[in-house]
């Protein structure tokens, strides 16, 4: 018998049975008919399939994005500046979430700075910041007109 079956397949592109089965609901893998009393065989080309869509996934692309590109990659008139593109759109995107990201990480950095662990989390800087709006930016909250570690000796 010719091809691989769905286990194979899987292990191949190292995956799991259930996304080759995820991708064949979604279109992007064809599921080969299932002859009388014997398993599906899938094309070995179905490896390089799977392969291409996690790599695609693994760069920031949407399963659609992926599935988009994959199809310029099928035909064959179509030129490298389209997928150009559409990897310059990504990479935008990738650049705004990262500074994002590092925006996050400052702001908990300040947060985990301010905390005490000794001190009872009624007076929790860290939950008193996500308890109040948009103070995450800011410097800690203080109580008393103190700031958190400051005393009134």
């Amino acid at each position: 018998m010719e091809g691989l079956t769905i286990g194979q397949i899987a292990k191949e592109a190292g995956v799991g049975v259930e996304t080759v089965r995820f991708y064949e609901r979604k279109g992007l893998v064809t599921r080969p008919e299932r002859p009388w009393r014997s398993f599906r065989r899938y094309p070995p080309e179905t490896v390089t399939r799977i392969r291409f869509l996690r790599q695609a996934k693994g760069l920031g692309f949407t399963l659609k994005e992926a599935a988009e590109l994959l199809a310029l990659r099928v035909e064959a008139g179509s030129p490298c500046e389209e997928v150009r593109k559409r990897a310059q759109a990504k990479l935008a995107v990738v650049k705004v979430r990262i500074s994002e990201l590092q925006a996050m990480r400052a702001a908990l950095e300040r947060l985990v700075g301010a905390c005490e662990e000794r001190r009872p989390t009624a007076c929790c800087p860290i939950l008193e910041t996500l308890e109040g709006e948009g103070r995450a930016e800011r410097t800690p909250p203080r109580r008393n007109g103190l700031a958190y570690g400051e005393t009134n000796h």
